[in-house]
């Protein structure tokens, strides 16, 4: 049981909350699949005609997991859960072949307990709904309007979704969706899951036994760390948390950014605190994924990066399924991001905010026709180790992706293994 909570607590775990102004998107049209040119255009045509788009993003702001021991409690009614009326469309949650969606034990941990105020733990609030929705609204702009990539009507065939079997992510996937089509669909928007043993959208800790073997332990070390236990017992003597309660770094993080995000008061105490707990829990989790160990990052998002790079394949060599799909949309954790962004590289020490998003475009030159990956995260371009430029050649950027992607037969062979691995 307590490696089953401990799987939980780091598979899910999720929190944050950062202003939306630093995810501005750039105004430059970078690519266009248009035939015709308007010859009253002063701007050149792009080198670069886009081809396929996947984003990778974090559900929404949410209640707490759980509340701050020995604190003035926060009040999450039900009120703060209305959905607004402009997020609402028409979807259904299937399994990846089209079934009934399976069960979520995640989600049944949550609704074990209640939070003071008479909701539950890890719940999408109407501030999360709209995040996701202005994010769909972001996207809107850069593949409807500005480059008219997609139809401005939702398209089975042209968009696949796909969500963590989790309510707050499946409610994140339809806020985005209606954002991006503003409600416009001639079909059910269908919002693809799969059991937790089989999940690819999270460092699956209950479905791979090495993993856990790797982390667990990594887990509760990290608040032993002479640093952070230091300040640990600092903070808890500053709030009066008392020392028997088992408090972290990531809890109490998890805890205030959701009350600032929400407007509901924290402890005084804490506002002295507020950039040692980001700096902490972010620690924390860098211990835990040991992004300087292939091993453990390679399991965290092996499967992950197959399928992405699967995609990007089927869509270059004409044997996707679906000729027409042009947008993948994954909806998930900051427990995904974090890791997707050590393997890249690209990390910046920052836990990452609500909804903010990872994006991979795959381009083609239209003289030379050859392929190119661009990557950015929450709007922000990025330069890829071992690429030679933003627009990275394919080649560079498999060779960069293959060093953490994993094939599905090879993850469960890796999984499936007991012993500990040596440190190098």
């Amino acid at each position: 049981m307590r490696m089953r909570n401990l799987w939980t607590k780091a598979g899910v775990l999720g929190s944050v909350s950062m202003a939306f102004g630093s995810m501005l998107w750039s105004q430059k049209k970078t690519e266009t699949n248009q035939t015709g040119s308007n010859p009253a255009c002063t701007e050149p045509p792009s080198p670069y005609e886009l081809k396929l788009v996947q984003v990778l993003f974090r559900h929404g702001a949410r209640t707490p997991l759980k509340s701050i021991p020995d604190v003035m409690e926060a009040q999450w009614v039900p009120n703060l859960l209305e959905p607004p009326a402009h997020t609402q469309i028409n979807y259904v949650v299937t399994d990846l072949e089209g079934g009934p969606r399976p069960s979520s034990p995640v989600e049944d941990s949550y609704r074990a307990n209640i939070l003071t105020g008479g909701t539950y733990p890890g719940q999408l609030t109407t501030v999360g709904m709209q995040q996701l929705y202005e994010l769909g609204e972001r996207l809107r702009k850069r593949y409807i309007q500005d480059t008219a990539f997609l139809n401005p009507t939702f398209s089975p065939t042209e968009v696949y979704v796909r969500s963590t079997n989790i309510v707050r992510t499946i409610e994140s996937a339809k806020c985005l969706v209606a954002g991006l089509f503003q409600q416009s669909q001639r079909d059910m928007v269908s919002i693809l899951t799969t059991e937790a043993e089989s999940e690819i959208l999270y460092p699956n800790y209950h479905g791979c036994r090495l993993l856990k073997l790797l982390s667990g332990h990594r887990w509760a070390e990290s608040s032993t760390l002479p640093d952070i236990a230091a300040d640990l017992r600092s903070i808890q003597s500053a709030l009066g948390i008392a020392a028997h309660q088992r408090v972290d770094f990531i809890l109490i993080r998890d805890d205030m950014v959701a009350r600032e995000t929400h407007g509901l008061p924290c402890p005084p105490a804490l506002d002295s605190w507020r950039n040692t707990v980001e700096q902490r829990a972010v620690e924390m989790i860098c211990h835990i994924y040991e992004p300087s160990k292939r091993e453990n990052l390679q399991l965290c998002v092996g499967p992950l990066f197959h399928t992405l790079m699967g995609n990007i394949e089927d869509q270059l060599q004409g044997t996707t399924s679906e000729p027409n799909r042009k947008l993948f949309l994954y909806s998930a954790h900051d427990t995904t991001l974090m890791p997707c962004l050590m393997a890249l590289g690209v990390f910046d020490m920052r836990w990452p905010p609500y909804a903010a998003d990872i994006t991979l475009e795959l381009h083609q030159h239209r003289q030379t026709k050859e392929a190119f990956i661009k990557v950015s995260y929450i709007g922000k371009d990025q330069l890829i180790p071992g690429c030679s430029g933003v627009y990275c050649p394919l080649q560079e950027f498999k060779q960069a992706f293959s060093n953490y992607s994993l094939t599905s037969e090879l993850y469960e062979s890796l999984c499936n293994r007991t012993e500990s691995v040596a440190e190098p």
